[in-house]
């Protein structure tokens, strides 16, 4: 029985991210615009106007926040349907030449 290795840690890395999305989704948009927004204050003053520059700024942030956050799921997701893989791997059975002989 040919098992493929890769198959656990794609699963858990979609669980990874079907948990992101349930969960964390709302927050690494709010905290990441929020980070866009220090960002936008600190490098043109802290009254921030709605400039074009401004949003992209915050729009900016609040990508890289969704990406890292979501890359932190999956990366967790695949580690653990590796480690889940790895704990019930069944060893397989050998070929006993006794009971080819007999």
């Amino acid at each position: 029985m040919k098992r493929n290795a890769n198959v656990p840690v794609l699963v858990g890395a979609g669980i990874g991210l079907a948990v992101f999305l349930a969960v964390a989704l709302l927050p690494a948009l709010l905290y990441g615009g929020y980070a866009g927004v220090l960002l936008a204050s600190g490098i043109f003053g802290a009254p921030v106007a709605a400039t074009f520059w401004v949003r992209a700024l915050i729009v900016f942030g609040m990508v890289i926040g969704v990406l890292s956050v979501g890359s932190l799921f999956a990366v967790a997701g695949a580690a653990a349907g590796a480690a889940v893989s790895a704990l019930t791997r069944v060893v397989p059975e050998k070929k006993d030449e006794a009971k080819k002989a007999a």
